[in-house]
């Protein structure tokens, strides 16, 4: 039995808490990860990489490894029961506004493999088969039980799924319900029926089947519902095989993987007490509609590190902390809020929502198919589902009103401003029509870039940038120094 001593225990080895090590210690912050596993995950559910989180990969400096592991869909196929009804090009839809206009299917088990990858690289590691049992707030910070050994830290950060102990714990709530319904999760080989090269997404009547593309020919990840079609009293594969044959006309070979499961809508009702923090599926979870919930994970661990270690270094009080909740559990009560909604009208077995679909979706789907790549409402319709067009309220003073086009959203992105996010500091950009030498003098990096006319960037003024990409103020230059100084202290 040993005594080790970190700045910030993370309890969970998964993409969000391998995420979160990732960035605490390129920071400079020295953490611990510790996990029951004993290495990465081999099989799961969560396989879609958004937009948003191949940024944050970018930023992190492997986002080619991501890339090149990937499967990419090209494209979203709507349809009902057994009919597709085409195609919707997701490039003309994300085009201009993300260098990944695309949806990439990558496993969580290969995301973990690579973020471990790194992780090692910077010089950091795992406690496997180390899992924690206990956590107790103390004087200095925290106390866990890290198998046979006591960490001591000055945080912890529950990353550790839909059951945390971390959460538990601290007695914190996990507000939402459960879906009646039981789902299935299958990874196919030699499949047929489906769109190459897309999302498939397909209601029924009563029934639903998402089909996700993945590495190698005609190999494809199938999310439905499962009952007992056969009668033989369990919810096997059979079941969902039949059922896919009948339904929607879809056949494979054979399995890599199947399982099944419950869809839980649940967030936690704080993200924060005291030393204590939750990220990802312990913070949050939801349907896979969408493919967000990993996705969501990952942008709460990239938030987090840069407060987490602006607070160890002394440049933040301890307050500063607090910002983590007030930006990123309205994200994730949004998405939850969304996908239940979204979730229900798919799998309510009463007839009015059953007729609905039988109207709506063979009526609607093959106009959308039309009209979406051509459409601005396509285009956001895109930067909603991959979570790039995120707002964070910067000023806990307002809590209504407009919300800005750039202040508080990601950088948006130009075609050439993204290279100098790898950075991950503090930084000033101008768009056109001001000099570097107009900016004030902050001691932080000044970046001028050629006018942006198809975004919200606007000549003539000066952005501050957050070290996680995200605009923190703009001003005219006479007025920079002065509201910059307050943005930064905010």
């Amino acid at each position: 039995m040993a005594e080790l001593s970190c700045e910030v225990l993370v309890v969970g080895a998964g993409p969000t808490g391998l995420m979160l090590a990732n960035w605490l210690t390129r920071l400079g912050v020295h953490v611990l990860v510790a996990d029951g596993k004993d290495g990465p995950t081999r099989e799961s559910r969560a396989l879609v990489v958004q937009a948003r989180s191949l940024e944050i990969y970018d930023q992190l400096g492997i986002g080619d490894q991501v890339l090149e592991g990937a499967q990419r869909a090209e494209a979203l196929a709507p349809g009902f029961g057994a009919r597709a009804f085409g195609r919707i090009p997701l490039g003309p839809l994300g085009a201009g506004v993300t260098p990944y206009p695309f949806i990439e299917i990558l496993e969580q088990s290969r995301n973990e493999e690579i973020l471990y990858e790194n992780l090692q690289k910077l010089g950091g590691d795992v406690l496997w088969e180390r899992p924690v049992t206990a956590v107790v707030q103390t004087d200095e910070g925290i106390e866990a039980k890290v198998g046979n050994d006591t960490v001591r830290a000055r945080f912890c950060v529950g990353c550790d799924g839909a059951n945390s102990l971390v959460r538990r714990a601290r007695r914190i709530d996990f507000e939402g319900v459960t879906n009646p319904h039981r789902f299935f999760v299958l990874d196919a080989v030699g499949a047929a029926g489906l769109v190459a090269g897309a999302v498939n997404a397909r209601p029924d009547g009563a029934d639903f089947l998402l089909a996700f593309p993945m590495r190698g020919e005609a190999n494809w990840r199938l999310i439905g519902l499962v009952q007992d079609v056969d009668g033989s009293g369990a919810l096997d594969e059979d079941d969902a095989r039949i059922r896919m044959r009948q339904k929607f006309g879809v056949t494979y070979q054979r399995s890599r993987w199947f399982a099944t499961y419950r869809v839980h809508h649940r967030v936690a009702a704080a993200f924060r007490d005291g030393p204590f923090l939750l990220a990802g599926d312990a913070a949050h979870v939801h349907s896979p509609v969408g493919g967000q919930g990993m996705n969501t994970g990952l942008q709460d661990a990239h938030n987090l590190a840069f407060k987490l270690a602006d607070v160890l270094r002394g440049r933040r009080r301890d307050s500063w902390l607090d910002r983590y909740e007030a930006e990123r559990r309205p994200v994730a009560r949004t998405l939850v809020a969304t996908t239940d909604r979204l979730f229900g009208f798919v799998t309510s077995t009463q007839l009015p929502f059953r007729l609905l679909r039988r109207v709506v979706v063979p009526l609607l789907a093959p106009i959308g198919v039309r009209l979406l790549p051509r459409s601005s409402g396509g285009s956001r319709l895109f930067q909603y589902v991959s979570q790039i067009r995120i707002h964070y309220r910067l000023d806990p003073k307002v809590t209504s009103g407009r919300r800005d086009p750039v202040v508080g959203r990601r950088l948006p992105w130009t075609g050439s401003n993204y290279a100098v996010l790898r950075a991950a500091a503090w930084q000033i950009h101008g768009y056109g029509g001001v000099t570097a030498g107009q900016a004030p003098d902050l001691g932080i990096p000044v970046h001028v870039f050629p006018p942006a006319p198809t975004t919200p960037l606007r000549p003539g003024l000066f952005y501050l940038v957050r070290p996680d990409g995200f605009v923190a103020g703009r001003a005219e230059p006479g007025e920079a120094e002065e509201r910059f100084r307050h943005a930064m202290a905010r």
